[in-house]
């Protein structure tokens, strides 16, 4: 039984019923409904199985057939075609199986001799329907749970400074360039040796996305397992060369870095820069850049490279500002890109407008950035880490 004239968009019906007298009601049912569906039929349960992927919508079961009986042909069904919708047949004095198949899976039951074509067809649709709004809600549902998973992991990876020193103090903010995402490519760090000294090191690893966060995050925790170890930073940064040729995905991918040793005694800060921004020093209400060279290239960029050590003597007190270029790649209003020497002046003016800002100086870095994120004019399109460190 086949309804061939009915167009390729209509619904697709299988009915599986070994009654021919039962069958032929059905499908006079479906033509007094007006209902264009294209019906088909198996005389068993196997037959029926057999035709389940011929774009069939929804399957009209009746409750006793030759080879399965009761719920042991919904379950079989359920578990041959769980995204097909299901309404069972069932006789008159049977309307309990109907309603204990519903609750098996099914999405509706319709007692014989008390369906007229016009609700059998109303029955279909909404079964249908109602099958397709069980698909998006378990789709939602793993979709959440998918995301809730990503966020505590990523949460997991998130880096907790490791300082005991209570002359010191730090304060982060970290924005991903991806969407709903918690890292992205840039990393930083800061922990605090046996030895008294305080280690630091931000970085950005080139491209964005989910690779690129994974990278950064193993960098970042190679860099602290290295530093923790008591591991000289030339060794360190070499390591970090190695790994990286190592574990990107990208042949091309490569990763900035900036790395902080400070002696807080002697107050002696020594500074490698692998293509990285350099950072400021606030002192004394001015804001400088720190230090002028070059510094060497990126890690991954050149195999045998080398990161000459600068060594800085700071002030007392003294802050740093660490940061990555999606920073200052945003717009300065109208007037192109804002760039080092913009950040520098409205760090400045901001420094003017929070005398007190020592007693908060998170609150100085998230309104740095909230200043350039307005003048960009929208949020930023590639990641931003901030890193504000000082003494007290």
């Amino acid at each position: 039984m086949t309804t061939s004239s009915a167009p390729a968009d209509s619904l697709g019906v299988l009915l599986i019923e070994d009654d021919d007298d039962d069958a032929l009601i059905v499908e006079d049912l479906l033509a007094e409904s007006a209902t264009e569906v294209r019906l088909s039929r198996g005389r068993t349960l196997r037959e029926g199985l057999d035709k389940l992927r011929g774009g069939v919508d929804c399957v009209l079961l009746d409750l006793r057939l030759p080879d399965a009986d009761g719920m042991e042909a919904v379950h079989r069904l359920r578990q041959a075609a769980p995204w097909i919708a299901v309404i069972v047949l069932t006789g008159l004095d049977d309307e309990r199986a109907g309603q204990l198949a519903v609750d098996v899976g099914a999405q509706d039951y319709l007692v014989k001799g008390k369906v007229s074509g016009a609700l059998l067809a109303r029955a279909i649709h909404y079964a249908v329907s109602r099958r397709h709004a069980e698909d998006v809600q378990q789709q939602l549902r793993v979709a959440e749970i998918r995301a809730d998973e990503t966020a505590r992991l990523e949460r997991g990876l998130v880096p907790r400074p490791i300082i005991d020193d209570p002359s010191l103090w730090i304060a982060s903010s970290y924005l991903p360039g991806r969407q709903r995402a918690l890292l992205g490519g840039d990393f930083y760090d800061a922990v605090q040796t046996a030895d008294g000294f305080l280690h630091v090191i931000v970085g950005d690893v080139s491209g964005r996305g989910p690779d690129e966060a994974a990278l950064g995050v193993g960098l970042r925790i190679a860099w602290r397992a290295l530093t923790l170890s008591g591991a000289p930073t030339e060794r360190v940064v070499d390591t970090l060369q190695l790994m990286i040729e190592n574990e990107r995905r990208d042949a091309g991918a490569f990763a900035t870095l900036c790395t902080l040793e400070i002696d807080p005694g002697e107050r002696l800060l020594r500074l490698r820069r692998a293509g990285h921004l350099a950072p400021m020093l606030i002192a004394d209400g001015t804001v400088t850049s720190l230090p002028l060279d070059q510094g060497g290239p990126p890690i991954g960029m050149f195999a045998g490279s080398e990161w000459p050590e600068t060594c800085f003597e700071l002030p007392d007190p003294w802050t740093i500002l660490l940061y990555t270029d999606g920073l200052i790649e945003g717009h300065d209003g109208g007037n192109g890109h804002l760039g080092e020497e913009r950040l520098r002046e409205l760090l400045v003016d901001h420094l003017s407008r929070l005398p007190d800002w020592r007693a908060d100086p998170l609150r100085l870095l998230d309104g740095l950035i909230r200043r350039v994120e307005n003048l960009n004019g929208r949020e930023f399109d590639d990641d931003v880490a901030g890193l504000l460190l000082g003494s007290r």
